[in-house]
């Protein structure tokens, strides 16, 4: 599978945008509090690419709000002409064969590669113009990411610290002084055997925050790795980390494409 350049990368406090972008819009960051994972971009990725839409991280198109969060099915097709299935509350990624669950008041993306959860932007505490969020989770194929590796374990371990220096090593939070490994264990995902390792990072500008690189066999094909790239502030108005964990339980295998609507469900 060809993969687009990677375009959102994430910069302490959040993931921004970088690269391409729909007319004017500007850097967002889609991360979290310290900024999350860097998601893969081009045609076909969240938020990014040529028909990518919205002015920041996971908001793109028409919202299709739901009770669980604001889904939104507005993602550019898929090689075949397809849009990725769209059920309400889940955001899909298409190339990795999952979905993940968008909790209430956060932003979901679809896309054909890739796709992302977001909430709570707000200017980077670097003093530069990008925008970043207080949490974001980001998924795609390992290749998405340029990540080569035998076994989740191996590939979460080697994820981690681009993770972390994506997510607040950039302009908008200075450099990471400090981390602390705060987990490296065995999970399961979709049914699959997969490996999580997080990190407490200590930045040199604004908040700190956690990251985390999880790994695990697409549900979809057991030959291809997912990775789970998150990123979560250490701050009052971020998401706590048990939302991270009950993200990681709910995510699934993706709905089959056929029948599926723009915004809805199959």
């Amino acid at each position: 599978m060809t993969v687009g350049a990677v375009v959102l990368a994430a910069i302490g406090g959040g993931m921004y945008l970088l690269g391409e972008r729909d007319g004017d819009r500007q850097g967002i960051a889609a991360a979290s509090p310290s900024a999350t994972p860097s998601a893969p971009g081009g045609p076909g990725a969240p938020d990014g690419g040529d028909n990518g839409g919205g002015n920041s991280g996971g908001n793109g198109g028409d919202d299709g709000g739901n009770k669980d969060g604001d889904e939104d099915g507005g993602g550019p097709q898929g090689p075949d002409g397809q849009l990725p299935p769209t059920e309400p509350g889940y955001a899909t990624d298409l190339a990795a064969g999952i979905s993940m669950p968008v909790p209430q008041g956060w932003k979901g993306r679809s896309a054909a590669v890739g796709a992302g959860l977001t909430t709570g932007e707000h200017p980077c505490p670097g003093g530069s113009a990008k925008t970043c969020v207080r949490g974001g989770i980001f998924s795609a194929p390992a290749a998405a990411f340029k990540l080569t590796a035998g076994s989740p374990e191996e590939a979460a371990k080697k994820d981690i610290a681009v993770n972390a220096e994506e997510s607040y090593g950039g302009d908008a939070y200075g450099k990471i002084t400090s981390h602390e490994e705060i987990k490296s264990a065995e999970v399961t995902v979709a049914g699959q055997k997969g490996y999580a390792v997080r990190w407490k990072v200590v930045t040199e500008k604004g908040d700190d925050g956690y990251v985390e690189s999880l790994v695990f066999p697409s549900p979809a094909s057991k030959d291809m790795l997912v990775v789970v790239r998150s990123g979560f502030d250490i701050n009052k108005d971020a998401p706590k980390l048990s939302v991270l964990d009950e993200i990681t339980k709910g995510i699934k295998k993706a709905a089959p494409t056929t029948g599926a609507t723009n915004g809805g469900a199959a």
